[in-house]
């Protein structure tokens, strides 16, 4: 397993390579040797995030922890990475495909699903052509933090967002 760590509007001290290198080293008996764990460390006022991405053949394993302290933030995104990979055993790693990038005991070991994914309501609702900027009304008036519509520029169904620090995002399908 290759970490790869970075800092934005950070030095990242060999302090802080030991803790992300230990904690994270722990996920060793997942993965294969060949497979590149990202980590990303950033200070952004008192927030201390770490965000670690782990492409797995045809699937993204990723997680990020913010946190006042950097250490607490390596903690947390450990173990929140080590639940996934234990609860989506079997939907991560589907047993007639090659199993990739991860090691044989872990495909092999029977874990436990804490809980099934469970859909207990199904909405449904008329959309009506509208600009981007209108959905993030629209929206804020329902007081959600997402909105699907219909893009009156692209005619295709979108999907508008809140981000962190009152700003929006947009997902637009790719064909």
């Amino acid at each position: 397993m290759r970490i790869i760590i970075s800092g934005k509007n950070l030095d990242v001290t060999e302090g802080l390579r030991a803790a992300v290198e230990e904690k994270l080293g722990k996920l060793e008996r997942y993965f294969t040797p060949d497979t590149e764990v990202i980590v990303t460390l950033s200070v952004e006022k008192e927030r201390q995030k770490i965000e670690v991405t782990i492409p797995v053949k045809g699937n993204i394993i990723r997680s990020e922890q913010t946190s006042n302290d950097m250490y607490v933030s390596i903690d947390l995104v450990e173990e929140v990475i080590e639940r996934q990979l234990r609860k989506y055993k079997s939907k991560i790693v589907d047993k007639q495909q090659e199993a990739g990038n991860f090691q044989k005991a872990y495909i092999e070991k029977e874990y436990e699903e804490d809980e099934e994914v469970n859909i207990i309501r199904t909405k449904r609702f008329g959309i009506k052509p509208m600009y981007p900027e209108d959905a993030c009304v629209q929206m804020e008036l329902l007081g959600h933090n997402f909105f699907v519509f219909h893009n009156a520029e692209t005619e295709q169904v979108n999907v508008v967002y809140k981000r962190k620090g009152n700003t929006y995002g947009l997902i637009e399908p790719e064909f």
